[in-house]
């Protein structure tokens, strides 16, 4: 398959002698509803999976399962979102976030990408994750959850808060601010144990709405497993977005076809929801409210 611009021209010249394919990350914006997660699986829809399939397609050189030096910058669960997912591998030259758009699904998007240096690796190569989680929380006290984020921000190991059993103890920054009906609660951290944003969340929105105190807080962050009743399940994984991924050494360039395309799928996205959540807010609106 001959390799083609975004624009469809032919990329083949014999005159010239292979070039062998540089490292290079990409942004990857993605709308996590459809999926089961980032990270590849059998028999569901992923995006890792949806974003390989693309690549063949395109004819990028693979080494095994995957372009030689494959990695993605975190592994978001079934129904989290992404604004800055990262990915890097060997890529042709001619491969531009437009290119690579054009073999994938309007649910993912390319939008900027950068050259990385030889043995670059998209998961360890990250200094810092961000995520933004869109808390619906209408009654929820603004004060009293940034009380809450100021507790539970810094170092604590949180075994409680996740299912796994190592690499819980971590050093996180958190913020909390009122957008409307919304929570929204940001968390940094150098990289973070599953499901530990998402138990974060419960347990501010718990905090917020007097419904934990100080006292359960420090119990959760203490030495002692919890678990029953005591224990923090995780909010739901849709209102959580992966917004920033900070590597030291590198400086992403928006590609503008890219950017473009993005901002015109996620706006058409945006009024498609809003339109359901009206009609349903109508037709929840309209039902009798039952007898006096």
């Amino acid at each position: 398959m001959p390799r083609r611009t975004a624009d469809g021209r032919d990329r083949t010249c014999l005159f010239d002698p292979p070039r062998t394919p540089d490292m290079r990350a990409f942004r990857i914006a993605y709308d996590g509803r459809p999926f089961h997660g980032y990270q590849r699986q059998p028999d569901v829809s992923t995006v890792a999976d949806t974003l390989l399939s693309a690549l063949r397609e395109l004819d990028v050189p693979f080494e095994g399962d995957t372009p030689s030096g494959y990695a993605a910058a975190g592994r978001t669960d079934a129904g989290v979102s992404a604004l800055a997912q990262t990915v890097a591998f060997e890529a042709p030259e001619w491969l531009t976030p437009a290119a690579l758009n054009s073999a994938l699904p309007a649910d993912v998007r390319a939008w900027a990408h950068t050259d990385a240096p030889d043995g670059f690796h998209a998961t360890h190569g990250a200094r810092e994750r961000g995520y933004t989680y869109h808390l619906y929380a209408p009654g929820a006290d603004r004060s009293r959850a940034r009380v809450g984020a100021e507790l539970l921000a810094g170092e604590h190991d949180f075994h409680n808060l996740t299912p796994d059993e190592t690499g819980t103890v971590r050093e996180l920054a958190i913020e909390v601010e009122r957008d409307g009906p919304f929570l929204v609660c940001r968390f940094r951290a150098g990289g973070f144990a599953r499901q530990l944003v998402r138990r974060l969340v419960a347990l501010l929105r718990a905090f917020a709405r007097g419904e934990a105190d100080r006292d359960r807080l420090k119990h959760v962050l203490g030495p002692d497993p919890l678990s029953g009743p005591d224990g923090v399940g995780p909010a739901p994984p849709e209102p959580l977005v992966l917004t920033d991924v900070v590597y030291p050494d590198l400086t992403f360039q928006p590609d503008e076809n890219g950017v473009a395309s993005a901002r015109e799928i996620f706006g058409q996205r945006h009024r498609e929801l809003r339109t359901q959540a009206e009609v349903a807010r109508s037709i929840q609106q309209r039902l009798p409210t039952g007898p006096d």
